[in-house]
C-alpha cells in the first residue's frame, strides 16, 4: 500500500467497525456562531465593509466539534468539558443532543461563560471573528469533577481524544491524570496540542500539530520551506526532535495544501499528499483529522491507513463552509474518486 491507495472496500470495512467504537472527548468546547450576509458597500463611518444580514446559524465548536465529527462517522462519542450556566450552554447541549453526542460529562461552572466564537461571513469569505470567552485555567475542584466522570466512563472505551484550544480546561494536572488512567487501562490517547501552554506532552499515543504548532513545540525556526515535505530539511528535523523529546507513539503533522506527514520513531516519515478538490474554509479541519484518525485506529486500521482516511476526511470538510463534518457516504465517495 502506498500513501495514495486504500480500497473503498477496506474503508467500508473500517467504517462498519467504527460504529462499534466508544470514544471519550475531553477539552475546551465552544459555540460557533455564523452570521451570514453580503457586502455591496463600504461604511461612510470607516473604511470597512457593511454586511447586510441574511441569516445566522450555530454549531458545536472546539472539542465539541471533534465529538460531532465522531458521531457523524457512526461512533458513540461522550464529551467531557466545562460550560457556563447560560443560554449558550443550553443551546450547545441541544445541538449536541441532536447530533447524538453524550453530554453527561459536561460540568457547569457558575462563573465561567460558555465560549462563543462569532464569525461574520459574506460571499463565503470570513470578514471578522468576535470571541467571547474566559481563558484562565479551570480550578482544581472543577478539574476533579471532570476526572471523576472520565474515570467512571473509561471502562470499555476504545480511545480518548484531548482537544486543547487554550481556554483553560486542559491543564497539566488534567493531562497527567488522563495519561495515567489511559496507560493503566491500555486506552489510546490522542491530543491536538496548543504550544502556548508549554505542557508536558510525553507519553501520548498520538499528537496532531499543524506545521506552525510543530515548529513552536520543537523550538526550531521555520525559515525555509520545500515543495516536497520529505525534502524539507527543517520540517524533517522538527519531526525528529518531537519524536525524541516528546516520544509520542505517532506524530501526524498537518501541512494544509501539502497534506500530512506521518512520523514514527526509527522509521522514515511518510508524506500523504492532500486530496482536497476545493478549499472554501479550513475552520475545524484539525478537529476532523484527529477524530477520523483516532476512530480509524479504534476500528482496527494501521497508522498509515488511519492517516490516509483522515486526509480524505479533511479534504471533504475544507470544501464546505463553517465547522463542517464528513459522513461515511462522503468519505467513501472520496476514495471512489
Amino acid at each position: 500500500m502506498t500513501p495514495q491507495t486504500l480500497s473503498s472496500a477496506r474503508v467500508t470495512q473500517l467504517l462498519a467497525a467504527a460504529r462499534r467504537s466508544r470514544i471519550l472527548v475531553v477539552g475546551d468546547v465552544m459555540l460557533d456562531q455564523f452570521i451570514w450576509g453580503s457586502v455591496s458597500r463600504i461604511s461612510p463611518e470607516a473604511p470597512v465593509p457593511v454586511v447586510d444580514f441574511k441569516s445566522e446559524s450555530f454549531m458545536p465548536g472546539g472539542a465539541a466539534n471533534v465529538a460531532r465529527n465522531l458521531s457523524a462517522l457512526g461512533a458513540a462519542p461522550e464529551l467531557f468539558a466545562v460550560i457556563g450556566q447560560d443560554d449558550s450552554a443550553q443551546r450547545l447541549r441541544k445541538l449536541l443532543g441532536e447530533q447524538h453526542v453524550g453530554c453527561g460529562g459536561l460540568v457547569e461552572h457558575p462563573s465561567r461563560p460558555t465560549s462563543i466564537k462569532t464569525r461574520i461571513v459574506a460571499h463565503q469569505q470570513q470578514v471578522v471573528r468576535v470571541d467571547r470567552e474566559s481563558r484562565g485555567p479551570v480550578d482544581a475542584t472543577t478539574t476533579g469533577h471532570l476526572l471523576e466522570s472520565i474515570e467512571q466512563r473509561l471502562k470499555g472505551a476504545d480511545a480518548v481524544i484531548v482537544g486543547d484550544y487554550g481556554k483553560g480546561v486542559v491543564t497539566q494536572g488534567l493531562l497527567d491524570e488522563l495519561k495515567d488512567l489511559c496507560r493503566k487501562r491500555g486506552v489510546w490517547l490522542s491530543l491536538d496540542p496548543k504550544p502556548v501552554h508549554h505542557l508536558n506532552l510525553s507519553g501520548l499515543s498520538l499528537i496532531t500539530p499543524n506545521r506552525k504548532e510543530a515548529f513552536e513545540l520543537s523550538g526550531l525556526p521555520d525559515d525555509t520551506r520545500a515543495t516536497d515535505p520529505l525534502k524539507d530539511i527543517n520540517l524533517v528535523r522538527t519531526a525528529g526532535r518531537l519524536l525524541n523529546d516528546i516520544s509520542p507513539a505517532l506524530l501526524l503533522i498537518t501541512l494544509g495544501e501539502q497534506g500530512m506527514l506521518l512520523c514514527r520513531r526509527s522509521e522514515k516519515p511518510i508524506h500523504i499528499p492532500t486530496v482536497a478538490q476545493e478549499v472554501f474554509d479550513v475552520s475545524g479541519a484539525g478537529d476532523t483529522v484527529i477524530a477520523s484518525f483516532t476512530l480509524a485506529i479504534a476500528a482496527g486500521a494501521s497508522p498509515l491507513e488511519a492517516a490516509i482516511i483522515s486526509n480524505h476526511a479533511a479534504g471533504v470538510v475544507v470544501g464546505k463552509v463553517g465547522t463542517a463534518i464528513v459522513t461515511p457516504d462522503e468519505l467513501t465517495a472520496s476514495f471512489g474518486r
